[in-house]
């Protein structure tokens, strides 16, 4: 006789199909992380071809944080359109091409306009891949399933500074952009080979489709939705600061060259990879112990929320073995609690709409992160880092008061639909 977990299985494509897409989500997501560290690890020597000061540099950063939020509210019901093979294929397709582009601009106007176009691609990537875990993973595997591609960010972060660099060393920083954004037809050509087969159908995919209208409707009055909004808007700022700005504090601040960044920032990243890893694994067990899914994930992302601002005491530049060892515990807590506030949107919300919320969610990243930068290149301008480190340290406590809102339940609001 067929056991329950096995009927679940299957009804959320149980065989190795699911697994092969998987991989190639974690594969989509290690090159996004690829083409948007590029610029980063290479912003001095592009600033100074370009003759860009560091307000010039915050004003580009900038330029793809704000195409990177506005495409949030398009590309999220765009996926729940067109289905997670397709939408992502135009995503993949779309940044490397503007990527690629970086390598041939000879002006900060051109550099703001290409990395404004990769930002607009790359969300994307966020809508489409915790939209084809909801589709083809059992709930009991979707937290797991998020850890799993989420860690392909890390693994990104992780292999670009050796990478960018060997390339910009020995063939010039052009070169970087369009070698990286050329992979990504690569990995189009195997996405387009093995995703034959559509997913299985949600209980909900019999009912009648909501008009667009009715789709927002129920987006935007979840307060649930607003909830995690704000939690995003308040601690993703904290990533882009060290995404974007950690290598430069380390070039800038405590004179290290490219060779040495390459060959020691990836530390930082490998902790954010394990975080990936371990936030799925975590609340997975607790769930095992027989938690309800939506306290184990809150309780891992309190855990996570309390420890990241040890990143305050780099403030004091201490040794660089301890920065870069209190920078790779602040990335192992973000991603555990990135990976459980995703977990927590894709069990909260029904399928015909996962990507869509996951969008509206997500826009709050990119705002956090937009408003944040531009905040950052006028203190490192007028100032210097010590202070921003500091800063960062106060955010995840106060994303965690407002994500806890998200799963306390109030007189009169509807059971959730999963």
């Amino acid at each position: 006789m067929e056991t329950e977990t096995q009927s679940s299985d299957k009804a959320h494509g149980g065989d190795r199909l699911r697994w092969w897409i998987l991989g190639l989500l974690f594969f989509s997501t290690v090159l996004n992380y690829v083409d948007r560290q590029t610029l980063s690890l290479l912003a001095t020597t592009v600033q100074a071809d370009l003759k860009m000061s560091d307000m010039d540099y915050a004003g580009v950063v900038q330029g793809f944080l704000i195409a990177y939020t506005l495409a949030y509210l398009v590309v999220g019901r765009l996926t729940d359109r067109l289905g997670s093979k397709i939408s992502l294929a135009l995503f993949v397709g779309w940044w490397s091409i503007a990527n690629m582009a970086t390598g041939f601009v000879t002006n900060m106007s051109q550099l703001w306009a290409a990395r404004f176009a990769l930002g607009l691609g790359e969300a994307g990537n966020y809508t489409a891949a915790p939209k084809a875990v909801s589709e083809w993973f059992a709930p009991k595997e979707r937290a797991i399933g998020v850890g799993v591609y989420t860690a392909g960010a890390m693994v990104g972060a992780t292999i670009s500074p050796p990478l960018i660099g060997w390339l910009a060393l020995a063939h010039g920083w052009r070169a970087a952009f369009v070698v990286t954004g050329a992979l990504g037809f690569v990995w189009l050509a195997a996405w387009l080979a093995i995703y034959r087969r559509s997913p299985p159908a949600p209980p909900e995919a019999s009912e009648a489709a909501p008009s667009e209208l009715q789709v927002w409707k129920l987006v935007v009055s979840d307060r649930r939705v607003w909830a995690l909004v704000g939690a995003r808007f308040l601690t993703d700022p904290v990533w882009y600061f060290y995404l974007f700005w950690f290598p430069k504090y380390l070039s800038d601040d405590r004179g290290m060259g490219l060779l040495l960044i390459a060959q020691l920032a990836w530390i930082v990243y490998l902790a954010a990879d394990a975080g990936s890893l371990t936030g799925g694994f975590a609340s997975g067990r607790l769930i095992k112990r027989g938690w309800a899914p939506d306290r184990a994930r809150m309780a891992v992302m309190a855990g996570a929320a309390l420890i990241a601002p040890l990143g305050a005491f780099i403030s004091l530049s201490p040794a660089i073995g301890i920065t870069l060892g209190l920078a790779g515990v602040v990335a192992f807590c973000h991603l555990v609690w990135q990976v459980n506030l995703t977990s927590l949107v894709v069990d909260q919300q029904p399928q015909p709409r996962v990507a869509t919320a996951f969008g509206l969610i997500a826009a709050g990243s990119g705002l956090g992160g937009m408003l944040s930068t531009g905040l950052v290149g006028r203190l490192v301008s007028v100032a210097d880092y010590h202070i921003l480190f500091l800063v960062m340290a106060c955010l995840y406590p106060l994303g965690l008061a407002l994500a806890a809102t998200a799963v306390i339940p109030r007189r009169g609001d509807a059971v959730a639909h999963v």
